[in-house]
């Protein structure tokens, strides 16, 4: 099933989703810019687990593999995976933005992707195909939505 609206209204402008929305979306238009070139820009800002799991065993996380944990909730494989993960944001994610305010829904947001791309690497962690794409954080607005409606006896 595929969701085409909430029946939930927003009390604010959901501008922090508007700017995630936005930059995945700028971004894919870079991608497609880039030709051939891309696989090397998708190399550059997905996670590798191989990178991120040697960067750990070393005791520390080194600023490249950490900073692609959170460069690759931005990258897109396609027009229908950035399609999809952006009708999923638009749909839900103001309503998140609403109950948490802009500021926390932003970190919410990182750090829902960035810790799904970890349990990932934790499931692969000699992998170096790069994982890219906002499904993670998506996963995580999705629940934090569905959790609410719970709460509020729904």
């Amino acid at each position: 099933m595929i969701p085409l609206r909430d029946t939930i209204k927003s009390k604010t402008v959901p501008f922090v989703n508007y700017l995630l929305i936005a930059l995945c979306g700028g971004v894919f238009l870079y991608e497609l810019s880039l030709g051939p070139k891309v696989e090397h820009f998708v190399r550059v800002t997905g996670v590798t687990p191989a990178d991120v799991s040697a960067s750990l065993l070393k005791g520390h996380m080194a600023v490249r593999p950490a900073l692609t944990l959170l460069s690759s909730l931005f990258v897109h494989g396609g027009w229908m995976h950035l399609l999809g993960n952006m009708l999923f944001l638009y749909i839900f994610g103001d309503n998140v933005e609403d109950r948490l305010g802009h500021g926390s829904y932003f970190v919410f947001y990182l750090l829902c992707g960035a810790g799904a791309a970890l349990v990932q690497v934790y499931a692969q962690q000699n992998s170096v195909a790069p994982l890219i794409g906002a499904s993670g954080a998506i996963s995580g607005v999705l629940g934090r939505t569905f959790s609410s409606i719970r709460a509020q006896g729904c």
